[in-house]
């Protein structure tokens, strides 16, 4: 009976010992310890004070944002275009006259600023460019949002395709955002793709009149025997330039806002140097390598070519709409000041009595875009039209417009540093100031201490 009793303890015993073995045996091993650590983070020091785990630091937020942008040309979504001055009206395939192969396209890159582009587009039309000859490049990165129509006005990509429509021109949609320099190669891809032997491009902040009051030895005065147009002027430079030079690579049209270009040249140089991405230096890289192989770059006048960083409030003035004063808005304005300190910059001028003369309504619109130019290149910052509109969260494909400012100044300046070890030279004197030939690229130290 003893002997029965003793087993009846030992038994549990060894097994209870047995247990206690394989638990601290389990507990040795790295995945009970790993799940005791996750235990012990979640749900232990969790109750601990806030104070001991990482917080994100946010940026303050603006103490200003500016207002909402408007439609400039409000009367494009009710109705067709009005009619634009009889006089730039193109001939119809008067561009056959010019024994050119074909319509000179107009190619406009796109990315952000809706107001700008539309601006450049319908002064072009009314300044005589045949709208079927004009390609928008759509470069927003936004894919088919805004051919579906899913992006509102204050979205800083939004693009209106039904109102491009209206006006007549064609839209082309790069697949991806593109840098300014991978946009440029872009625009030779088109040359193959639709067997261009030349194009012209031009920048979308640009406000582009003809010489309507006249210019001595290029036109006469609109309405007079004589007038050639904006884009008559374009046909006879374009003309001009394949029949009297073999090797053209260029004709800017101040600067190159507007600029004729010939893709075999850009093809003999490499096309733009894609890493550097951003205007300031990959033009200035592109335009001195066409230098040194010998493509020659000139200047030609087909009218009024206006930097510009804003944008008419109307664009009927552009049809010489009476009814309409032409003035401009800042569409990113700065701050207001005190109200003693305000000053009105829209460009304005005293209402004519002869605002039914489209010549004399010209001469408003010239002095207009003449405020712009000034206003851009004044204390405000040429670039702050970029970031006018503030809206579009929640939207497809939405992207922080200050951020995206930022990133593109970072990759300007990284831009910099590659055409700095390219070449060993700072700025753009490459040829008469550091001796540069087309193959040292990537060859030579740099210059400067």
């Amino acid at each position: 009976m003893l002997s029965l009793r003793s087993r009846r303890v030992i038994i549990p015993t060894v097994l209870l010992f047995s247990i206690l073995v394989l638990v601290l045996i389990a507990l040795r091993t790295s995945t009970v310890q790993d799940s005791i650590s996750r235990l012990k983070t979640h749900y232990i020091e969790s109750s601990k004070d806030d104070e001991k785990h990482a917080h994100p630091k946010y940026k303050p937020a603006p103490s200003y944002t500016p207002p909402p942008i408007s439609d400039p040309f409000p009367a494009l979504a009710t109705s067709t275009p009005p009619p634009i001055p009889s006089y730039n009206v193109p001939e119809k395939d008067g561009w056959k006259k010019y024994s050119v192969p074909i319509a000179p396209p107009l190619v406009i890159g796109f990315t952000r600023s809706w107001p700008m582009l539309l601006q450049a587009v319908v002064s072009y039309i009314t300044a005589g460019w045949p709208p079927e000859q004009i390609y928008v490049v759509e470069n927003t990165g936004m894919q088919q949002a805004n051919a579906r129509g899913q992006l509102s006005l204050q979205h800083p990509w939004f693009l209106n395709h039904t109102a491009l429509g209206k006006l007549g021109v064609q839209v082309i949609q790069t697949p991806v955002l593109l840098t300014f320099a991978q946009l440029q190669n872009f625009f030779l891809s088109l040359s193959y793709t639709r067997e261009w032997p030349y194009y012209f491009w031009s920048h979308m902040d640009v406000l582009a009149l003809g010489h309507e009051n006249g210019f001595e030895n290029l036109t006469a005065r609109a309405g007079e025997p004589g007038y050639k147009s904006l884009y008559t002027l374009c046909l006879e430079e374009l003309n001009h330039t394949i029949t009297t030079d073999d090797r053209w690579g260029l004709r800017f049209f101040a600067y190159d806002h507007l600029t004729l270009q010939n893709p075999l040249a850009l093809e003999d140089i490499g096309g733009w140097d894609t890493l550097i991405p951003y205007y300031g230096m990959t033009d200035c890289d592109t335009y001195t390598r066409l230098s040194m192989k010998k493509w020659s770059q000139k200047d030609a006048n087909c009218g009024v070519v206006t930097d510009t960083s804003v944008a008419l409030d109307d664009l009927l003035a552009l049809y010489r709409d009476p009814k309409v004063t032409p003035k401009f808005t800042d569409p990113n304005p700065p701050p207001p000041k005190k109200e003693d300190e305000i000053k009105e910059r829209d460009g304005r001028l005293a209402a004519r009595e002869d605002m039914d003369d489209p010549v004399e309504y010209w001469k408003v619109l010239l002095h207009v875009a003449d405020s712009m130019f000034h206003y851009k290149h004044g204390d405000r910052g040429r670039n702050t039209w970029q970031s006018g509109q503030h809206g579009g969260q929640g939207e497809p494909f939405y992207y922080d417009s200050a951020g995206f400012s930022e990133a593109l100044d970072v990759l300007t300046e990284a831009g910099k540093e590659v055409y700095r070890r390219k070449w060993g030279h700072g700025d753009c004197n490459l040829i008469d100031g550091a001796g540069l030939k087309f193959g040292d690229q990537w060859r030579v130290l740099k210059d400067w201490e």
